[in-house]
């Protein structure tokens, strides 16, 4: 039979001074919404996806955030971190220590329970206290670094490392102090790089 006529989506452009051609079809329109230069994009909205929605923080929600983000709050999570790590070093170290409740009056005699208990928790507090101790300088300096530096990468490991050890070992001496802040600085630089 005869061929169909073809329908044009787009019509042809008429010539100069002629009739206006006709609008597109609909479906022209909807296509250049859809993936066209008037495409506009949707926010990111986890609701949507079925995501929980979360409702707006309140001023309460706001200050507790900024409390626990303050170098306040983490030096106190650091020195009680520290202390109860330090304690449980100092009773381990204490427990393989094969000179805990030795009396050196009496070296043949034996300890008793209670003795090396004793000791074992008077090692334990000793270390507790010097890790409470550092690991407060470590997380105040850190953030007191990254404060000032206003970037959180790993060389604010590495200064606020170099301060705490060169201040712990400045007491024995400047030669100690420039030791403790290398070999800190370096310790704080690998445990960073392993964490990171």
């Amino acid at each position: 039979g005869c061929p169909r006529p073809v329908m044009a989506a787009v019509p042809p452009p008429s010539a100069p001074g002629g009739p206006e051609p006709p609008p597109p079809l609909q479906y022209s329109l909807l296509l250049q919404h859809l993936v066209g230069e008037q495409r506009r994009p949707r926010d990111w909205d986890p609701a949507a996806l079925g995501g929980i929605p979360s409702p707006p923080k309140s001023e309460e929600q706001k200050m507790v955030e900024r409390a626990m983000e303050s170098c306040a709050f983490k030096a106190a999570l650091a020195c009680v971190g520290g202390f109860v790590l330090g304690g449980a070093f100092g009773v381990f170290t204490a427990g393989i220590d094969t000179n805990v409740g030795f009396d050196p009056k009496d070296p043949y005699r034996t300890p008793t329970a209670k003795e090396v208990l004793k000791d074992m928790g008077q090692r334990g507090i000793s270390y507790a206290k010097n890790f409470a101790i550092v690991g407060a300088m470590f997380s105040c300096t850190e953030c007191v670094v990254e404060s000032y530096r206003g970037k959180s990468d790993w060389k604010n490991s590495v200064i606020s490392g170099c301060i705490t050890g060169g201040a712990i070992g400045f007491r024995a001496g400047l030669k100690a102090g420039v030791i403790g802040c290398g070999g800190f600085a370096a310790f704080s630089a690998a445990i960073d790089y392993y964490l990171r």
